[in-house]
């Protein structure tokens, strides 16, 4: 693992912690040369499916790129980064769960929604006014209606 101050190879484990929902373990290490410690994430890497995006084109599975549009959408909301993350990962379940080789990206977006609808709504409607390229007030409206009807 290369040191992020010094881009040295040579490190070792100070402490790993299984995290709370057993999907991934956190590592402290030291770097050999520096002598500063950092933190490492391990995940089981899993065969995700390519993404068919709206205008056809295909490319592989981010998580970065989910995350990063949930996080923009949760900007300045009372949302907490690990109910972000529950966010994401309750989509990649989903997606897992799919069994596809290749998912559409409104599939992806429906299942962020979902979860995220729960968490908050105005984080929700800043999502789904992205995800779903509203065309017009109206539309944007009726989103909304549907949001104060429950």
């Amino acid at each position: 693992m290369r040191c992020p101050f010094c881009q040295n190879f040579e490190s070792r484990v100070v402490d790993s912690r299984v995290s709370n929902e057993a999907d991934h373990i956190r590592r402290r290490r030291e770097c050999e040369k520096c002598e500063k410690r950092f933190t490492t994430y391990e995940r089981v890497e899993q065969a995700l499916p390519m993404v068919v995006k709206k205008d056809g084109s295909r490319e592989a599975y981010d998580r970065q790129k989910i995350l990063q549009g949930v996080r923009k959408s949760c900007e300045k909301r009372p949302v907490s980064v690990d109910q972000i993350n529950e966010i994401v990962q309750y989509a990649e379940d989903r997606i897992v769960e799919a069994e596809l080789k290749e998912i559409p990206s409104d599939k992806i977006g429906t299942f962020v929604m979902e979860k995220l609808k729960s968490v908050d709504d105005v984080a929700y409607v800043r999502f789904a006014s992205v995800y779903r390229s509203f065309k017009d007030i109206t539309e944007f409206m009726s989103e909304l209606q549907g949001l104060l009807k429950k």
